[in-house]
C-alpha cells in the first residue's frame, strides 16, 4: 500500500473515530449500536466493520488515539529546552487545549472499557501511566533545580490531572471564555502550588 494511500485511510479512520466517540457520549456507550454509528456518518455498516471489528474494538481505538496524540504532545514538552516552570505550563495548557478539542473522544475515555481484553485494557493503562509519569518527571526536576518547593509529587500530580480531567464536566465552547484563556488560568492556578516565592 502506498504511504499516501496509508495515510489517507488513517486520516479516515481517525475522522471516523471523533464522528464515533461523539455519538457514544450522546447515546451512551450501552445504547449505541454499529448501525446507528454507521447511520450516523453517512456509512455503511460493512464499511464500519472494515475498519473496526465491533464496538469495543472501535472504543478501544479512540483510547489509543487520543493517548497517541497526548503523549506526542507531553513528549515534545519534556524535550524542549525550556525550564520546569514553562514545561509544566505547556503540559498544563497542552492538555485543556486537546481535552477542549477533542471534548468526545476525551469523554468516551472517561472509564476503560470493561468489555476489552486482557491485552487491551494493560495497553491502555500503560499509555496512561505513561502519560503520568512524563508529570512526574516534569515535577521531579522542578523540585532538584529549585524552581518548585519540594512536595509529594505523585499527590501533586493526581491534583492537576484530576483538575485537568475535571474539565470535561463543565468546559462549554460557547462559554465566555475561551480555551486558549482557561489553559492560561488553570496553569497560573495549579503552578502556584509548587512555584517558590
Amino acid at each position: 500500500m502506498s504511504s499516501f494511500r496509508a495515510q489517507k485511510m488513517a486520516k479516515k479512520k481517525q475522522e471516523i473515530l471523533r464522528s464515533a466517540a461523539a455519538v457514544l457520549v450522546e447515546k451512551g456507550y450501552q445504547g449505541t449500536t454499529m448501525e446507528e454509528i454507521a447511520a450516523k456518518l453517512l456509512m455503511t455498516k460493512g464499511s464500519m466493520y472494515y475498519y473496526f471489528k465491533n464496538k469495543d474494538d472501535l472504543l478501544y481505538q479512540c483510547h489509543l488515539m487520543i493517548m497517541e496524540i497526548c503523549l506526542d504532545g507531553i513528549e515534545k514538552v519534556i524535550e524542549s529546552e525550556l525550564n520546569p516552570v514553562e514545561k509544566l505550563r505547556n503540559a498544563i495548557k497542552e492538555h485543556i487545549l486537546l481535552a477542549t478539542s477533542e471534548k468526545s473522544m476525551f469523554m468516551a475515555l472517561s472509564k476503560p472499557n470493561h468489555n476489552f481484553s486482557e491485552k487491551q485494557l494493560q495497553e491502555v493503562l500503560e499509555l496512561r501511566k505513561n502519560y503520568s509519569h512524563y508529570f512526574d518527571k516534569i515535577i521531579q526536576e522542578g523540585i532538584e533545580k529549585r524552581a518548585f518547593v519540594p512536595v509529594d509529587v505523585k499527590m501533586v500530580r493526581l491534583i492537576v490531572l484530576g483538575a485537568l480531567n475535571w474539565i470535561q464536566e463543565w468546559y462549554d465552547q460557547n462559554g465566555p471564555q475561551s480555551a486558549e484563556e482557561i489553559s492560561e488560568a488553570y496553569a497560573a492556578y495549579l503552578l502556584k502550588m509548587l512555584v517558590k516565592e
